[in-house]
């Protein structure tokens, strides 16, 4: 009888064994959801004339980024980074092609054109937050436009000449003050300089400390010289001690050389019907839009 059923398995195709059913399976090719994340090429305000050479965006007008995705909405509510100003820096530097340059490294007005850009990509241009009216007070809620927006690239060294301000091999940029009538030499603000003073506002703000001033802190990085004198030491007392219209012509000038994305927009009070031109503010409904 065994000899019987041994030639009757081996002459009928019977079910294979089970572990071989698994084997078989697990085989198989499996899907898989592949796509490529969008990206999209963003017109630099510099046009890559202020970077010196070497810099990975010396020459170059244009920046790729690609588009936010949920992994980046996970950074930004990152309490950790959040609580180190870090956030924005790690998806600004995320959503950057190329990873030669860094967040820290870009000119304020390219870094400005990138987060504009990223935040229309994922949310729209559609920017809607609450606003006071410099006249009355009342804060209200007003929709902003990022579409409509001026890039200022670069002056030319005719222009700057007309200005008074003549423009260094380094790429920074000499005038006289006003008050003093002694030449200073400024140049143009980084990440990291940004960085740096919200690092320091963040200590003083958990250290309950009085902060020293903003603009006193933003004079001694923009300031590479004062009256031929570069010791940074001499430049920070200089900067407590420079008269009022002086730091305000520095300011100035720093805003006429300094590229950049300008959102100026038409402002009317509901309240008041008071009228005027305002910068579009950056609040926390910027990259969280209701």
């Amino acid at each position: 009888m065994r000899k019987n059923e041994d030639r009757m398995g081996a002459e009928f195709n019977q079910d294979p064994p089970i572990e071989q059913v698994v084997n078989t399976q697990d085989e198989q090719p499996k899907q898989q959801l592949s796509f490529v994340v969008p990206t999209e090429i963003i017109d630099l305000p510099s046009r890559g004339l202020v970077y010196p050479e070497g810099h990975p965006l010396h020459g170059k007008d244009t920046i790729e980024i690609r588009y936010m995705t949920a992994k980046d909405e996970d950074t930004l509510t990152n309490q950790s980074l959040l609580k180190k100003g870090l956030a924005l820096e790690k998806v600004l530097q995320d959503v950057i092609m190329d990873k030669s340059i860094r967040t820290d490294n870009l000119l304020l007005g390219d870094k400005n054109a990138i987060v504009i850009a990223a935040r229309k990509s994922a949310y729209g241009a559609d920017y809607e937050t609450k606003v006071t009216c410099p006249s009355c007070g009342k804060i209200q809620q007003h929709n902003f436009d990022l579409h409509n927006q001026d890039i200022k690239n670069p002056l030319l060294d005719e222009e700057l000449n007309n200005l008074g301000i003549e423009r260094t091999e380094n790429n920074t940029f000499v005038f006289t003050l006003p008050i003093l009538k002694i030449p200073v030499e400024i140049r143009l603000l980084t990440g990291k300089d940004e960085m740096f003073i919200s690092q320091k506002t963040r200590e003083a703000q958990q250290a309950k400390k009085d902060l020293d001033s903003v603009i006193v802190m933003q004079l001694r990085l923009m300031i590479k010289s004062i009256n031929n004198i570069s010791d940074p030491n001499v430049i920070a007392e200089a900067c407590t001690l420079l008269p009022a219209k002086d730091s305000k012509a520095i300011r100035e000038v720093y805003k006429e050389v300094n590229p950049n994305v300008e959102l100026v927009h038409n402002f009317e009070c509901k309240s008041c019907s008071y009228e005027a031109r305002m910068e579009v503010p950056f609040t926390a409904d910027f990259f969280w839009p209701k």
